[in-house]
C-alpha cells in the first residue's frame, strides 16, 4: 500500500507485541554459531522518532513504548536494542523491524529487506547502508523468490499495512507455498485485531493449512477515541525452542493495562 506510512504508528502497543517478540526470536536464534537468512517483506524504514509531527499526531507511541518501556528488565533483547538505539539517535528514536534485526545478526548472516513506498524505500536504503540488501518491489512476491534463502537456516516476518482487503486471502496462500519451499524456515505473520475481526477468516485458512503453527495474540485498550485496533497477533510457523513461555510473559505483561471500555 503506497500510502501507508509507519511513522504514524512506530512505538504503539503493538509495535511493542511484534518488536519483543521478534527481538526474543532472534536473540535465541543467534546463540548457535550458525549463520542465518533475514527476510522482511514490508520493512518500512530502519529509524523512526517518537517526537516527529507523524507520532504526536496519532498519539500511539505515547501509549506504547513511552508508557511500558519497563516492562522490559534491561538483558531482554528488545531493551538492549532500544537502550543502543538510544544511545545512538537520542531518547526519543525508536528502531523499526529492520534496525532490530540488524542489531540481532552476525556479520556471516544475511538480511533480505522489501519495501515498495519510494519515500520509505529511499530512507531504509540510507539508514541500512551495506547491512540488508533492500529491495524496492512487492514484498511477497521478494519473500517467494528469496525462499529457500541461503543460509537455508533463519526467520522471515511477514507484517503487511493491512489496508488492503484482497491481503487477509492472499497472505495465508502465500505462508502456505512459502513454508512448502521453505520447510525449516522460522515464518513470522504479524495482524491487528481489529473491532470487525477481518483476521478471523485467515486464521482459520492458517490453522487448517499450517496446525503446526502457533497464534499469539494480546489486546489493549485503543490508543485514542474511535481507534480500530485492539490488539495484535502473531502466527509463527517453526518458532524457536522457548516461544511459548516468552510469549506467556508478554502476555502477562499486557494484562496489566486498563481492561478495554
Amino acid at each position: 500500500m503506497l500510502s501507508y506510512q509507519h511513522a504514524y504508528h512506530a512505538g504503539n502497543l503493538a509495535d511493542v507485541h511484534k518488536h519483543a517478540a521478534l527481538a526474543w526470536m532472534l536473540g535465541y536464534m543467534t546463540r548457535k554459531p550458525k549463520p542465518l537468512s533475514y527476510i522482511e517483506s514490508h520493512a518500512g524504514r530502519a529509524l523512526y522518532r517518537l517526537d516527529a509531527a507523524e507520532a504526536a499526531k496519532t498519539g500511539e507511541a505515547a501509549q506504547g513504548i513511552l508508557k511500558v518501556a519497563d516492562w522490559f528488565e534491561a538483558d531482554h533483547p528488545y531493551a538492549r536494542i532500544l537502550a543502543e538505539t538510544r544511545a545512538e539517535h537520542g531518547p526519543l528514536a525508536y528502531p523499526g523491524s529492520p534496525e532490530i534485526a540488524a542489531r540481532s545478526l552476525r556479520a556471516d548472516d544475511r538480511m533480505h529487506l522489501a519495501e515498495l513506498h519510494p519515500q520509505e524505500h529511499a530512507a531504509l536504503q540510507a539508514g541500512m547502508g551495506q547491512r540488508a540488501k533492500v529491495h524496492r518491489r512487492d514484498g511477497i512476491e521478494m519473500a517467494i523468490a528469496q525462499t529457500p534463502p541461503e543460509p537455508r537456516r533463519g526467520l522471515l516476518l511477514i507484517d503487511p499495512s493491512w489496508e488492503i482487503k484482497d491481503e487477509y486471502r492472499a497472505i495465508p496462500q502465500a505462508v502456505r507455498r512459502i513454508a512448502k519451499r521453505w520447510p525449516v524456515g522460522c515464518i513470522v505473520l504479524w495482524y491487528p485485531i481489529l473491532r470487525d475481526a477481518p483476521h478471523a477468516a485467515m486464521l482459520r485458512a492458517l490453522e487448517r493449512d499450517l496446525p503446526e503453527g502457533v497464534r499469539h495474540e494480546v489486546t489493549f485498550p485503543p490508543a485514542r477515541a474511535g481507534h480500530g485496533m485492539t490488539g495484535s497477533g502473531l502466527f509463527v510457523v517453526n518458532p524457536p525452542y522457548g516461544f511459548h513461555a516468552q510469549a506467556q510473559w508478554l502476555s502477562t505483561r499486557f494484562a496489566t493495562l486498563a481492561p478495554q471500555g
